[in-house]
């Protein structure tokens, strides 16, 4: 008996919607980035794209445990001398929690080009509605 390694040609990818309303960030983050990876398939092979496309909607509703919306901030450095730029997550989550949502995913998958290529495939939204419809996506709550 011999071992399934998927290819790029036998990836078949649905489209999935995970709400982020009152649930800690990070989860849902990790959950995102194991649905993008592909790690819910049986068919999972670690150095091929075969996970699915990701859509979180309600970013905002989103919730930091303990103190981190007042410790944890959000650095950028251009590269020139006294450009360091701190944002506090109380802020980030006020004014971009889509972008801050799309920072916790990165950061779970791999730092190469797969996981760019992973990335693309994720959606974030603020509020409850999305684009999407089209596509048909399931209710992931497994």
């Amino acid at each position: 008996m011999s071992t399934y390694m998927a290819n790029a040609d036998s990836v078949t990818r649905k489209w999935y919607i995970l709400d982020a309303a009152g649930k800690p960030l990070g989860k849902t983050a990790a959950l995102a980035a194991d649905l993008l990876r592909g790690k819910h398939k049986p068919t999972y092979t670690p150095h091929v794209d075969c996970g699915d496309f990701v859509i979180v909607i309600n970013a905002e509703g989103a919730v930091l445990t303990g103190k981190k919306l007042e410790q944890k901030y959000y650095y950028t450095h251009s590269g020139y001398i006294g450009s360091l730029k701190a944002v506090q997550y109380k802020r980030l989550m006020a004014e971009r929690a889509d972008f801050a949502m799309k920072l916790a995913v990165k950061g779970m998958l791999q730092k190469n080009t797969l996981g760019s290529a992973q990335l693309t495939r994720l959606r974030v939204f603020k509020g409850a509605e999305h684009i999407h419809q089209a596509q048909k996506p399931e209710a992931w709550d497994r």
